[in-house]
């Protein structure tokens, strides 16, 4: 082999060196990608995990819990309130309400099958013939044995008849006047029975017992009826109605307060669910008794006027007004939130609320006076708005988050 070929063969086994500087360039590349999705990734995970808030909920002060001397936490309760059942024990055949409907005292609401007891009324009435006839029988014979009665004695008198026969006359008239009598009892006898009936007819009619709304339905067409729900499988109350009219709200007061309390006394009532409005009422009455184990006396408060968005079992908050606050002139309603939940932000005072999709929402806000731990807002928040109040420093708009239940 000459020395050319060989030195060709030696040249085919050299290291490509191009190769190698190739192959570490991508490398590099690859890891440069992986750390970018890395940190995408981590953005990412941070910006869809769901940040825990507590938040609150806007609403108007009237300007008269400056002037409330105490306060308390009730519910609404409807003071006229019945569980509607039967007085006859039976199957639901009809029912003519459903929740939601008014009803006047004395309406229909329902009825239990009443085939038996009908028929034995139909039956009582028809019995009731027969003892009529009775009587007109009885009443005949009467007059039959009083006009021989008359004739015997008119013969004896003439001395043309016996003693015997004008005895015999005598007592037949007498019997007769004692089976007109009997016939007669027997018809009140009938009469009261026929009413008796009557009665258990009607107790198979479900009425309303007062003017009032259907807050619920117990039991359907079908189902067995019982007055007092005893029987397996049987439903005790049909409807339940309350008087909306009645409504009150009975808060508890701690019985060291209870000597600030006087009946009559003026108060504002805030209801729960209803954010946009308070409610003027007064002191209806105080329970003459205290819970001992909550060491509270319950008081019941009057609405000076009946909202109908206001529910029974809603909770509500009481402020215990002084006498003569009714005299004086109230200061405009204002929206006060904790002066903690404002932040500054070049220059702007801003707030989160909680916005669309349970994101969190920064919004910028006006601000007025400052009253102890809260400041009044002037413009940017409208009552019922879900007010974030911490951890705000941990927020961002469009930050996910997850309301806190109390």
């Amino acid at each position: 082999m000459s020395i050319e070929a060989k030195s060709a063969d030696l040249s085919a086994l050299k290291i490509n060196r191009d190769i190698k500087t190739s192959s570490n360039g991508n490398k590099k590349y690859i890891y440069i990608g992986l750390f970018l999705l890395i940190m995408i990734g981590f953005w990412y995970a941070r910006q869809n995990t769901a940040i825990r808030v507590k938040t609150i909920q806007i609403i108007e002060s009237s300007g008269l819990g400056q002037d409330a001397v105490l306060t308390g936490q009730g519910y609404v309760v409807a003071q006229v309130k019945a569980a509607i059942s039967s007085k006859a024990t039976g199957r639901l055949q009809e029912l003519f309400v459903i929740e939601g409907d008014k009803v006047k005292k004395g309406m229909i609401i329902g009825r239990i099958e009443s085939n038996d007891v009908q028929a034995n009324l139909n039956q009582q009435k028809a019995q009731i013939a027969v003892l009529n006839a009775s009587v007109a029988n009885a009443q005949a014979e009467l007059e039959d044995a009083h006009s021989a009665y008359l004739r015997q004695q008119s013969l004896l008198q003439n001395k043309v008849g016996t003693q015997s026969e004008f005895d015999a006359s005598q007592g037949r008239w007498k019997r007769a006047l004692a089976q007109v009598s009997v016939a007669q009892a027997q018809i009140n006898v009938q009469q009261a029975a026929i009413a008796s009936a009557q009665v258990l007819v009607e107790n198979t009619v479900i009425r309303a017992p007062f003017d009032g709304t259907v807050l619920s339905k117990n039991a359907n067409v079908g189902e067995v009826i019982t007055a007092l729900g005893a029987a397996a499988g049987a439903r005790g109350a049909v409807v339940t109605l309350a008087n909306m009219s009645s409504l009150e709200v009975e808060a508890d007061v701690s019985e060291s307060s209870l000597s600030k309390i006087l009946p009559n006394m003026p108060v504002e009532i805030s209801v729960s669910a209803i954010a946009d409005k308070k409610y003027k009422g007064y002191v209806n009455k105080i329970i003459p008794t205290a819970d001992r184990g909550k060491g509270t006396v319950q008081i019941k408060i009057r609405f000076n006027e009946i909202d109908e968005r206001v529910l029974p079992e809603m909770g509500a908050k009481v402020n215990f007004l002084r006498q003569n606050i009714a005299n004086e002139v109230q200061e405009p309603a204002k929206i006060l939130i904790p002066t903690s939940s404002i932040l500054t932000v070049n220059g702007k005072k801003t707030v989160f609320i909680v916005g669309a999709g349970s994101k969190a929402s920064e919004q910028i806000i006006k601000t007025g006076a400052i009253f102890g731990e809260f400041t009044e807002v002037k413009q940017g928040l409208l009552p019922g708005t879900s007010l974030i109040i911490s951890p705000i420093e941990k927020l961002s708009s469009g930050s996910s988050i997850t309301i806190e239940k109390e």
